[in-house]
């Protein structure tokens, strides 16, 4: 047993001391300084060695009993029975970078794979293989593949493409953000983009030298009114914004249309996800009201597979002929072998299958996640589609707890702080609700819950 166990109070602070004694230990456990089977201290003999009365430290531990950092044995005392392995030196515990060994990932952005058909997807991997080879690539995207994108776009987003737009294959979202900074702006040059946002395409714009300028968000996506003057191009994603979920409505994209020509700027539409929708039809895409000023992206990795890696690019002749001399300068092109799965899985009608079949698997799954946050009261923020959604909580400390709690239980949650370009204004969880298996979503998300409760019950905001 430990006797002496360093834990400083404040008792000139707001936080209750209960809340200090539980937060300290949980310090000493990550930190490596109590670990798993270590017995604790009687409450009355760690209150007695504090100065503080029994019922601020039987608070504490109650508090990490509920919490699963704790387990009694009957006559034998309390012992430490979870603790997070150390992170290796260096790294930043807070970073969502890569699923973790062993936790149930519970992050936004990714696929839901139970949806897909294993035939089918198999059947689209040998067509690929057996369609003979080319010598060169195609810089513009695979014929088949550009012409199943637009039949796609048409039928599943109303987008004629191909009649004042073409068709480009991508790389992904991310790629094609950096290949229009690099093709049509220039070093220096402001690009508005949605606060917080999508880090990956913050990245690609900076990889290119652009200065990347924080627009604030509000239900309706992003504040037009506060974009600054001088930017050359908006980044947004109206579909459903990024990470917080709101759905721009009909007046707030004629808004930013009417600003981007009166400003003579383009904007840039990520429709990652706009096809997962549950409740009510989408919204006409940015593209298909002014193909003049906006381009259009998409991606299969949210909707089909990550593996895929492709993506694609509509926009005004000027623009995708800026972005095939960039290829042609640089040598790149995307890789036409997942150009050539998807568009083997779009031939036989698989693609709409496969839309179809998510839109009846996912939604049961977002109603499980909702369910359990509306049982613990938590606030759920977003739109009745994708495949995350947002619960908000009062500050950042709340926000660190939450991610704290459910890691040491097996759970790895994404907090909104790594999404802020700006000072953090928005502080809560972005949840997403596909990547696992049925089985382990059901068993992480009532975890997930459960941490998310108790992050904000200890916020003394909230007591």
């Amino acid at each position: 047993m430990l006797d002496e166990l360093p834990i400083p109070l404040d008792r000139t602070a707001a936080e209750p001391l209960s809340v200090q004694v539980a937060d300290a230990l949980r310090a000493a456990a990550t930190g490596g300084m109590l670990r798993v089977h270590d017995r604790l201290p009687s409450s009355r003999a760690l209150a007695a060695q504090l100065g503080v009365s029994r019922a601020v430290v039987a608070a504490a531990y109650d508090q990490l009993h509920a919490e699963g950092w704790l387990t009694g044995r009957r006559g034998s005392g309390t012992y430490l029975s979870t603790a997070p392995a150390a992170a290796p030196p260096g790294a930043d515990p807070a970073e969502h970078a890569a699923p973790e060994s062993g936790l149930l990932d519970l992050g936004p952005g990714a696929p839901c794979l139970e949806a897909l058909d294993p035939a089918a997807w198999r059947r689209a991997w040998r067509a690929a293989g057996d369609a003979p080879d080319e010598p060169r690539k195609d810089r513009a995207g695979e014929p088949a593949f550009r012409t199943a994108v637009a039949e796609h776009l048409l039928r599943h987003r109303g987008l004629a493409a191909g009649t004042t737009s073409v068709v480009l294959a991508t790389a992904g979202t991310s790629a094609a953000v950096g290949e229009l900074a690099t093709a049509l702006l220039r070093p220096g040059d402001r690009v508005a983009m949605e606060d917080p946002g999508y880090q990956r395409a913050v990245g690609a714009l900076r990889a290119a030298g652009i200065e990347v300028v924080a627009v604030p968000v509000d239900g309706d996506g992003l504040r037009v009114d506060r974009i600054p003057d001088g930017v050359r191009a908006v980044y947004c994603t109206p579909a459903h914004q990024f990470p917080l979920g709101a759905r721009m409505p009909a007046a707030r994209r004629v808004e930013l249309i009417e600003f981007a020509r009166a400003a003579g700027i383009f904007v840039i539409e990520d429709d990652y996800d706009g096809e997962l929708r549950y409740d009510t039809a989408p919204l006409p895409l940015l593209a298909a009201m002014a193909p003049d000023v906006v381009v259009h992206l998409g991606t299969t990795s949210k909707i089909v597979a990550t593996t895929l890696g492709v993506g694609w690019l509509v926009a005004r002749p000027e623009i995708t002929e800026a972005v095939l001399a960039h290829r042609t300068r640089t040598g790149t092109a995307p890789s036409p072998a997942g150009q050539r799965v998807l568009s083997a899985f779009a031939r036989h009608g698989d693609l709409a299958r496969h839309l179809r079949r998510l839109r009846r698997v996912v939604p049961p799954r977002r109603a499980l996640v909702v369910d359990a946050l509306t049982r613990h009261a938590l606030p759920v923020v977003g739109d009745d589609a994708g495949s995350h959604l947002v619960v908000e909580l009062a500050d950042a400390t709340a926000e660190r707890r939450a991610v704290e709690y459910a890691r040491a239980r097996g759970v790895l949650l994404d907090g909104l702080a790594r999404h802020h370009l700006a000072a953090e204004h928005r502080f809560g969880v972005a949840l997403g609700y596909t990547a696992l298996r049925a089985d382990d979503l059901a068993q992480a998300v009532p975890i997930a819950a459960d941490c998310l409760a108790a992050a904000q019950r200890a916020d003394p905001a909230r007591s």
